[in-house]
């Protein structure tokens, strides 16, 4: 899925957008928490430890290159700092998947702990593509603060993950087709660690566990519950599905030259859509009929047609909840309130299914 990686002047426009109304959005709940005239409280976390990763019944149904088999990996974590009522740590675990660039295989994250004994629903926040943070991490910050515990993760290649050397150029989503797949693979597999992580926390109610993302977090998060059972809610922002066509008729440049030396070098469509369709949650959209799906997309993306996204929706059913904001990708972020107030109002809800 070569989508552009090189769209610094979006990135920059969208991190900077939605992290100035992103802290905007948080003001007022930080204000109320700290009137709070009691000592809080919070579950204690070990500084190290063991999480057991087991299947669940569903495991049968899940996607041969995403199965994993019960195992036990360790973990880390670090007290970070307190925002508001929230608490703030560092995490990290060795990533399932041993690549040749020995940073990519160690999994980095913040977990946003909310103040009480739980039990709480959980949820996993994915990054966008362009590498900026800000939002994956605001999510998660809005979530806590609403009685949701939250744990954000860097998806290969991304931050600490990124090589060095011979390898520094190396991407998650690369115009090399087999590397991006890849890299999706790894990212899924990291994702249900982080479930596994998640699910093991005292103060967390494994049976209610989601996932959400943004753009490539949003697929991400499309096609990680498709391969985790565990995940029951789904929130996909700004994600897509039947990915090929969705870059092989995007007008955007990236996506031409993509195209031109793809085909340069014997490429062909089907051979692209051969490479791509076992990482596209498309294929896998029927898994997610029985989960609670939230989808969120613009009208006027430039970067993940419209298309996309409906077709997504489509290979679910056309069971999710399907909005349509007046926007393009980047301009999205001016519907920050609104939809930071949907995310929280969605993953406190669970009742459905």
């Amino acid at each position: 899925m070569p989508i552009p990686q090189t769209l610094k002047l979006h990135r920059r426009a969208w991190s900077m957008l939605w992290a100035v109304l992103g802290c905007l959005a948080l003001i007022s709940p930080a204000v109320q928490a700290e009137s709070k005239p009691m000592e809080p409280l919070y579950v204690d976390i070990p500084e190290q430890g063991e999480v057991r990763f087991e299947t669940t019944s569903k495991e049968d149904r899940v996607p041969e290159r995403f199965h994993l088999d019960p195992h036990t990996f360790p973990f880390q974590c670090q007290f970070k700092r307190m925002s508001g009522p929230v608490k703030v740590y560092d995490v990290s675990f060795p990533s399932p998947v041993k690549t040749e660039v020995k940073e990519n295989n160690t999994v980095h994250g913040h977990y946003y702990q909310p103040e009480g004994e739980g039990p709480f629903p959980a949820c996993v926040c994915l990054h966008i593509l362009g590498g900026g943070f800000e939002l994956s991490e605001m999510s998660a910050n809005a979530l806590a603060r609403q009685g949701i515990a939250a744990l954000t993760i860097k998806m290969p290649y991304y931050a600490q993950r990124r090589g060095t050397g011979e390898f520094s150029g190396r991407r998650m989503i690369s115009f090399v087709p087999e590397h991006t797949a890849a890299g999706m693979t790894q990212a899924v597999l990291d994702i249900r660690r982080a479930a596994a992580w998640l699910a093991s926390r005292e103060e967390v109610d494994a049976d209610r566990l989601g996932v959400t993302g943004i753009s490539l977090g949003g697929i991400m998060s499309a096609l990680s519950s498709e391969a985790e059972p565990r995940f029951s809610k789904v929130a996909i922002y700004l994600g897509g599905g039947n990915l090929a066509l969705g870059i092989w008729e995007n007008p955007h440049p990236h996506a031409r030259l993509f195209r031109k030396q793809w085909l340069e070098h014997g490429g062909t469509f089907e051979s692209f859509v051969k490479i791509m369709s076992p990482v596209d949650p498309h294929t896998y959209g029927h898994l997610l009929k029985d989960r609670d799906v939230l989808m969120v997309a613009a009208k006027h993306d430039e970067i993940l047609p419209p298309s996309t996204s409906v077709a997504l929706w489509e290979s679910i059913g056309k069971q999710p909840e399907l909005v349509w904001l007046d926007a393009g990708h980047i301009s999205a972020a001016l519907y920050i309130f609104g939809e930071t107030q949907r995310l929280t109002t969605f993953f406190s809800n669970w009742e459905k299914k």
